[in-house]
């Protein structure tokens, strides 16, 4: 059996703010499908479970890689956790999909940090949980290296459904505050996230565009979420309904993640939630 190898690798976008990732694999001398997984809102690459899902998709012969978005709050000298509460306030979605290009360029570069003899740049497929299956849903549209998608409890929309009152003090103030749960830590979304959204909906317009998707795509819904209505699963089905929608029973909004996570086995509902998309994705490699 080869040895499962970790590495951890540190990228540089075109808006200067370098961000962590780390690839699990097989070293076995010869190219696997890769595998991108890209979290969610106020989430990082190293979260509950995260890393044995890594693993677990490596032991099945992928090479996988969990990306923390540029400006989630972590950052190259501590990515354990979420942080930086500037670069929190200041990402927005075109900074999203430009990270995923980034990676997707590395994935492609003759000078990549990666082990190339390891991967195979003409088989890539996406994976993303609540926020970021928005953000790989709109990154495969623009990108055709992207061979195939999953998306894990995912927004449909990236149209921010708050009040019309919520939306003047917004505006007014420049800054709303919401609290991360887990930690209690006010967080802060600056407005520049609403301009950049009204600006870029060629890009962001997530209903237009997955009816326009030509990629294969997976989507899984818990039915038991918690943060986003199953309805979400349902509008992403009708706008593509080639699609393979499968709603979990006992499935959570995290499928059985917490963080941290001390148990050394995958929880249930991810578990079921990997081996779904590891068999979607084995069919077009």
């Amino acid at each position: 059996m080869p040895e499962l190898k970790k590495l951890d690798f540190v990228l540089q976008p075109p808006h200067q703010r370098p961000f962590t990732a780390d690839a699990r694999y097989l070293a076995s001398q010869q190219a696997k499908p890769v595998v991108v997984f890209v979290h969610g809102f106020k989430g990082f690459k190293d979260w509950g479970h995260f890393n044995l899902l890594a693993d677990y998709f490596a032991n099945e012969g992928f090479f996988f890689i969990k990306i923390n978005l540029s400006h989630n709050g972590t950052s190259v000298e501590d990515c354990s956790d979420v942080h930086d509460m500037e670069a929190f306030g200041n990402n927005n979605f075109c900074i999203e999909l430009d990270d995923i290009g980034t990676l997707l360029n590395e994935l492609h570069a003759p000078d990549s940090a990666l082990p190339v003899q390891e991967l195979d740049p003409d088989n890539i497929f996406l994976i993303g949980h609540s926020r970021g299956g928005g953000a790989v849903l709109a990154k495969a549209a623009e990108d055709k290296r992207v061979k195939g998608l999953a998306t894990w409890s995912a927004v449909s929309d990236f149209n921010m459904r708050w009040s019309p009152e919520v939306m003047a003090q917004w505006k007014q103030q420049g800054v709303q505050w919401i609290a991360n749960a887990r930690t209690g830590v006010q967080m802060p979304l600056y407005y520049q996230l609403v301009e950049n959204y009204q600006a870029n909906l060629h890009r962001l317009d997530l209903p237009k565009l997955v009816q326009q998707l030509p990629q294969p795509l997976l989507i899984l819904h818990g039915e038991e979420d918690e943060t986003l209505p199953l309805q979400m699963a349902h509008d992403l089905k009708a706008w593509k309904p080639d699609a393979t929608l499968h709603l979990l029973p006992n499935t959570d909004h995290s499928y059985g993640g917490k963080h941290p996570y001390p148990e050394t086995a995958l929880p249930a509902p991810a578990r079921h939630a990997a081996d779904l998309t590891i068999n979607f994705f084995k069919q077009y490699v």
